[in-house]
């Protein structure tokens, strides 16, 4: 359906309509009546035009899931950001044979991390508008996908797997009952990229301060990459439309 914009936000569009009737009415000598109505097609027609010319808005009538997207998205920047220095010093420290399965590692979850934003972004606009309830068939299609994962899992991997397991479970719920469950998801996914920044951290502060030709410490930051190698799949899957 069409919108009408309000000029107001536009003041560039109102002064050239302001210009229009000033021009027709004392220089070209119109009645106002006649120009008023063409003024006020002129101003909606600059701000129509000025408007189609800005990234689109939100349109969420939420103003808390609105506060969430912001500062997730924000997050997934800073993510971005620190995976990028995380992936520089990792290639110029780590060089030798035995290094390689860690740097490997590091530099897949790094590339996710630095693609982050864009899917966020994607999913945003998504799950923008009217339509954007997330359905009960997606959400379960989703908690088939973790339930595959389960079993293959073990320790800290398997933890992750299942708590957003629960999490879907949880949200499928929701969903039955007619709940908008964008919330619950985009809350999802803020506590994961927090967790992820922490085992980034935690990985870079290592690499630093680890002795890096100890194949101990090296093996032992390994198991930390998988860790985090398992909780950004589950990101992965939760930014997927």
């Amino acid at each position: 359906m069409f919108k009408l914009v309000n000029p107001l936000y536009y003041p560039v569009a109102v002064l050239v309509g302001g210009v229009s009737l000033f021009v027709g009415v004392r220089l070209g000598s119109l009645p106002s009546p006649v120009m008023l109505p063409v003024a006020a097609g002129i101003t909606m027609a600059g701000a129509s035009f000025l408007k189609s010319r800005e990234s689109p808005s939100l349109t969420l009538d939420n103003p808390e899931l609105e506060r969430e997207i912001n500062s997730v998205k924000m997050s997934a920047l800073v993510l971005a950001n620190q995976a990028n220095d995380l992936r520089l010093e990792a290639k110029k420290l780590l060089t030798d044979s035995f290094q390689i399965e860690l740097l490997a590692g590091l530099q897949t979850n790094c590339d996710r991390a630095v693609e982050l934003p864009g899917k966020i972004d994607t999913l945003v606009w998504n799950i923008n508008g009217d339509n954007s309830l997330l359905s009960v068939e997606s959400l379960q299609k989703q908690l088939q996908e973790v339930k595959q994962k389960l079993p293959s899992s073990s320790g800290v991997a398997k933890q992750h797997w299942q708590q957003l397991a629960d999490s879907l479970q949880r949200n499928i719920k929701l969903a039955k009952e007619g709940e908008d469950t964008r919330l619950a998801r985009i809350i999802n996914i803020s506590t994961l990229i927090q967790d992820v920044a922490g085992l980034l951290q935690r990985l870079q502060t290592k690499i630093r301060t680890s002795d890096l030709h100890d194949s101990e410490q090296i093996n032992g930051m390994i198991l930390l990459s998988d860790e985090l190698s398992s909780l950004s799949e589950n990101l992965e899957l939760l930014v997927r439309k």
